[in-house]
């Protein structure tokens, strides 16, 4: 090492003068360097809530007297979001964007595409979001029930108000708190469940069932797993906030599908071999299946902090979705400001909260119709994962750094994503279920839309759409070198000028 070029360096600095119209990051308002590892993990957790996730593959492992045929099911859906994950890794390994995947495709597909994915990830994530929220408000329900206090049929919706006032209030108050807030909810309520799912198998008591699915169970099954671990992605959203997010935020990706995903076989095979007995009866059968009024309520309180920690990962990262459109003006301006103290899109907190409880307040977690809307939300995700994968194969042709791996996975996962879109379809149209139809061709036309309505109204925001961190001038050692802002807006780092 130079150690007197190093020396000559910081005395220059020491005596230079800062820019007085120092160049800033577009996302650098969220603040930097927040968030460590394991605040990514958390917040990657809480998204996929695994533990909730564990009890209804358990449930319909066991309801179905799921056999190997399921449980490969569950493996297969779980290589093909790993596969999704490598692609997504080629992105934050280069890039640091609050847009997650539609920031990503941004960079690897067209302004449509990418338009598409931001729908697409938008529906998926306030639709599990809703889903979320009115099972956590259904379980508080519960959990007072169990503990013996007497509550009303309106209490449900009093939960689901009190607690996406909660998750706003949390989520306002700053990410650090909020990723440490989840990270301890996810591991005891973990600890709990695989506890039980050790337990020997006993008959299962519960006439709880997914019948009314539209597509045949394997599918059914393949994309419930597929749901189940949707939004390991959105630790992306954090990239601006991490520390070194090149390298926690790629690892954060590859940590959490895997992880869980082996969790989910777990569960699988626990339902399927009655070892998940003694959990499902508690939970779906309360004290009459004959479990113990503490162990009743431990697992009701476990899941239930579950749904709340999902619901407070997906308004973290629902909010800075919204918070990337709106700094590239494809949505309303107003969504991106962000509060002076605490450095969190209040506004986009605000916006995407609101909407989860209005979904909230008229979802029926057991309507005859769930089964029917969690392909629809399936269906959004899938599509979005499925861009990302072709986005990734584009962008790494495009840059001239892909090997044969990233080429295999690319094509894999693509592959699986549309397979699986297509094959849900046939089987939603062989049922007479056209709605889904319709629906899958309305979310791949609505980038088009979206982008004929900007092009007509709001031009100049087209190009301004896949933004990403960059350097600051706050970022670089005072003398060594400057940085300017080119023609279209984009920093441009030059030698300093030495007097």
């Amino acid at each position: 090492m130079n150690t007197s070029a190093l020396r000559a360096a910081l005395a220059r600095a020491a005596v230079t003068d800062r820019n007085v119209d120092p160049v800033r990051s577009p996302l650098g308002v969220l603040g930097r360097r927040q968030l460590t590892q394991f605040d990514l993990l958390g917040q990657s957790l809480s998204t996929m809530a695994p533990a909730t996730c564990m009890v209804f593959i358990a449930l319909w492992m066991s309801t179905f007297h799921g056999n190997a045929g399921g449980l490969l099911a569950i493996i297969g859906a779980t290589v093909i979001m790993v596969l999704v994950a490598i692609c997504i890794r080629q992105f934050t390994a280069r890039l640091a964007a609050s847009g997650s995947l539609y920031s990503f495709v941004a960079h690897g597909l067209g302004k449509r595409a990418t338009l598409t994915a931001g729908v697409a990830l938008f529906v998926g994530y306030l639709g599990v979001s809703i889903s979320v929220l009115s099972n956590a408000g259904e379980n508080l329900v519960q959990v007072a029930e169990v503990s013996g206090a007497r509550v009303g049929p309106s209490f449900s919706m009093l939960a689901c108000v009190m607690v996406a006032a909660g998750v706003a209030m949390i989520c306002i108050r700053g990410v650090r708190f909020a990723t440490r807030t989840i990270l301890v909810i996810e591991v005891c309520t973990l600890v709990l469940i695989t506890a039980l799912l050790l337990r020997a198998p006993v008959h299962v008591d519960v006439t709880e069932t997914t019948t009314s699915a539209p597509v045949g169970f394997v599918l059914f099954l393949i994309m419930q797993t597929v749901l189940s671990l949707a939004g390991f992605e959105s630790a992306a959203f954090f990239g601006p906030e991490a520390r070194t997010p090149l390298r926690t935020v790629t690892r954060t990706l590859l940590i959490s599908p895997i992880l869980v995903g082996c969790l989910y076989v777990f569960a699988g095979w626990a339902g399927m071999t009655g070892h998940a007995g003694t959990m499902l009866n508690a939970y779906f059968g309360g004290i009459e299946s004959g479990a113990s009024p503490l162990l009743v309520v431990a697992v009701t309180v476990g899941v239930c902090f579950s749904w709340i920690a999902s619901t407070l990962g997906f308004a973290q990262a629902g909010s800075r979705l919204l918070f990337s459109m709106s700094i590239e003006r494809i949505i309303p301006a107003a969504i991106e400001r962000v509060h002076p103290t605490f450095r969190t899109p209040y506004i986009g907190v605000a916006v995407f909260v609101g909407a989860s409880l209005i979904g909230a307040l008229v979802h029926d977690p057991d309507g005859r119709g769930i089964a029917t809307y969690d392909v629809v939300i399936e269906m959004a995700l899938t599509l979005g994962y499925t861009l990302v994968s072709i986005a990734a194969l584009r962008f790494l042709s495009r840059i001239g750094e892909h090997t044969l791996w990233t080429r295999l996975s690319g094509v894999l996962a693509a592959a699986a994503g549309l397979g699986l879109l297509g094959f849900a379809a046939a089987d939603a149209a062989s049922s007479g279920t056209w709605l889904l139809v319709i629906w899958l061709a309305a979310l791949s036309g609505a980038g088009a839309l979206w982008y004929a309505l900007l092009s007509r109204y709001r031009p100049t925001s087209i190009a301004s759409i896949g933004v990403f961190d960059t350097v600051e001038t706050a970022d670089l050692l005072p003398g060594s070198s400057e940085l300017t802002l080119d023609e279209g807006g984009k920093p441009v780092l030059t030698p300093a000028r030495h007097r």
